[in-house]
């Protein structure tokens, strides 16, 4: 006989997505946040942090996938890579498919999630061992300010812009990564999704802090069931490189990376936009730098 019990996220007050849990694996509070894990019927084992699904075993691999597979495809001269945050290990998975890639640094504020997900997820936190792999557990913030034109890629693996995350969605943040990156450096953060009033406001709020800094800067979106709406969206900044004129499939293909949802179709239709998207992306855009003036 199934478990009856639920776990629900809100959205808004308004809005509750649930899944029904076998078991609660993991519950803790770190300095930072509250961290659980369940095993959950339909989607397997999912982590939690403070109310809020990270990820979970059946749907995360297309997140991790559009974070890491869309930069690589763009720029094969990648070699070392800085991801802030993503303690489930997800993102340092795909990018080990590349043998090119030569270092991964990882900055996790939180150790405790990232021991929670070696302990109950080894299907995004295997790889963490890797020796191509160095884990530092301190401030992404203070981290980022210290580096200076070494990184070829940097990955904003965060939480929503509350709680430990709030800060990696500031102006000063991401002038340290464009500081941070080479020549030819790309940055991809986590941008929310524009579908719930909540969401949108994180969505815009993001756009504007990085919006002049990078020469080019465009968003792209993706679908994960058990995110907000189901539809969300990375931000995509570089030095000079576009995602789309500088996008080869032909060379992404021959390096054969196996991709259960990322492929090159799916790349240049993720930058196209539906229009309400548009919409709300240009008018809160041209609202708060009104405000920002004032």
């Amino acid at each position: 006989m199934e478990s009856q019990l639920w776990f629900s996220e809100e959205i808004k007050g308004r809005v509750r997505l649930s899944l029904r849990i076998k078991e609660q694996l993991y519950s803790a509070h770190s300095p930072f946040q509250h961290i659980e894990i369940f095993d959950t019927y339909e989607h397997g084992r999912m982590l939690v942090l403070d109310g809020y699904i990270m990820i979970t075993e059946k749907d995360e691999f297309i997140y991790h996938e559009m974070i890491s597979h869309v930069p690589l495809a763009v720029n094969p001269g990648i070699r070392r890579v800085l991801i802030i945050g993503g303690g489930d290990g997800g993102s340092v998975r795909e990018l080990l498919k590349y043998p090119f890639i030569r270092q991964i640094d990882m900055v996790e504020i939180d150790q405790m999630v990232v021991e929670a997900c070696q302990r109950f997820i080894p299907t995004t936190s295997a790889w963490l061992t890797d020796p191509r792999v160095k884990l530092y557990f301190q401030d992404g913030i203070k981290y980022m300010a210290e580096q200076d034109n070494c990184y070829d890629l940097i990955l904003v693996d965060s939480t929503d812009p509350d709680g430990p995350g709030e800060v990696l969605f500031s102006r000063p943040f991401y002038q340290d990564c464009y500081k941070a990156l080479t020549s030819n450096g790309i940055l991809v953060n986590q941008h929310e999704g524009p579908f719930y009033e909540r969401d949108a406001v994180d969505f815009i709020k993001a756009a504007c802090q990085i919006e002049g800094i990078f020469p080019v800067y465009k968003i792209y979106q993706f679908h994960l069931p058990t995110y907000s709406s189901g539809y969300w969206f990375f931000g995509f900044s570089s030095k000079g490189l576009d995602p789309i004129a500088n996008f080869s499939p032909g060379r992404w293909q021959s390096l054969n990376i196996a991709t259960d949802y990322y492929n090159p179709e799916l790349h240049r239709g993720a930058f196209a936009l539906p229009n309400y998207v548009q919409r709300i992306f240009q008018s809160k855009i041209y609202q708060l730098r009104a405000e920002n003036r004032d």
